[in-house]
């Protein structure tokens, strides 16, 4: 069967119906040419069926979603402490896999996770969707062609939205979420910002300064850690809970004869000059911002199934990022720097 745009159709299932789920099972029903959702699952059925009805979808459970000989491909977007088992369940079940970041809160489960799509034969592909973005994948090029030289340092920012009164759901935030969730792409950037290059050494220092109530039970809310590659390359990766000013993600390379910048703030190129000032209307989400970069990983994974061919993000880049999100942990909680 083929589509409208001539490709052969692509029918995916998606497991989990949260916020970052219910985004791209829209993205994949209206927005990825040859894909097809064909069902939704989570552990919440209210939920699920919520969202398979939205796109003419099936609710089912995770056990007949796997089990459906007609699926090509699984598309995980579930907590995160679930995602290594789905991975092995899915790859079991010959599914290509499709995981949001991180893929696994530990390397042990990641790489079980890993060794079953190897056996299974199955592509599997992580969700680092700032690869995909269009001013990302140019600062990449430029690197790559020589255009700053020799790249000396290195920055990645996250700040995501907040404002007066704190972080909604505070406590409902699990520990290390800063590290393992949020900065896993900022590490992940600057791995893949600086190739053939290799983390040697990481050094944290964090704290809870947006809710500093929560910190003796685990939420950390601010985080800066340093970064040294093998090549000399120095790099930070920061991050912070409550942007007052809007969703903030940039990205930066340093090189001896010059730098690339990524990243927007603003939502469009509107500038307003007043007498209080100049004023720009700034982005406030990461569906804002990234929105083609989402559309983009997916409509990618629907040619790697098509085509059994590789990913453009893999299992092992999954890794590498929770590698060095794994030793900030260590190193924030040692007070030391941590070797890789």
């Amino acid at each position: 069967m083929r589509t409208d745009h001539g490709l052969p159709v692509v029918r995916l299932g998606l497991i989990g119906a949260g916020r970052i789920g219910t985004m791209h099972a829209g993205n994949i029903a209206r927005h990825v040419p040859g894909a097809e959702l064909v069902a939704v699952a989570d552990t919440r059925p209210e939920a699920a069926q919520k969202l398979a009805a939205r796109y003419d979808a099936a609710s089912v459970t995770v056990d007949e979603l796997l089990k459906d000989p007609e699926l090509d491909g699984v598309v995980i977007t579930s907590l995160a402490i679930a995602h290594s088992e789905l991975i092995t369940r899915a790859a079991e079940a010959g599914k290509a896999v499709w995981c949001e970041k991180p893929a696994s809160l530990t390397l042990a489960e990641l790489d079980q996770a890993m060794a079953a799509t190897d056996r299974a034969g199955v592509p599997f592909q992580v969700g680092f969707n700032r690869r995909f973005a269009k001013d990302f994948a140019a600062a990449r090029r430029t690197i790559e062609d020589g255009g700053i030289g020799t790249p000396r340092l290195m920055r990645s920012i996250t700040r995501d939205p907040g404002g007066p009164g704190g972080l909604r759901y505070a406590d409902r935030i699990p520990q290390w979420t800063i590290f393992r969730e949020t900065l896993i792409h900022d590490f992940d950037t600057l791995l893949w910002l600086n190739p053939g290059a290799r983390p040697v050494e990481v050094y944290t220092t964090a704290d809870a300064l947006v809710e500093p109530a929560y910190k003796e039970s685990g939420l950390l809310d601010t985080a800066v850690v340093v970064i040294t590659f093998d090549n000399g390359v120095i790099a930070t990766a920061e991050a912070n809970f409550s942007s007052y000013y809007g969703y903030d993600v940039r990205g930066e390379v340093f090189g001896s004869e010059g730098m690339v910048v990524a990243g927007q703030l603003a939502s469009s190129a509107l500038t307003h000059y007043t007498a209080t000032g100049v004023h720009q209307q700034t982005l406030r989400s990461d569906e804002e911002m990234f929105h083609d970069a989402y559309v983009q990983e997916l409509a990618d994974f629907a040619d790697v199934v098509r085509t059994n061919g590789v990913p453009p993000v893999t299992g092992q880049d999954a890794r590498n990022a929770l590698q060095v999100a794994l030793a900030a942990m260590t190193s924030y909680e040692e007070h030391r720097p941590v070797r890789i």
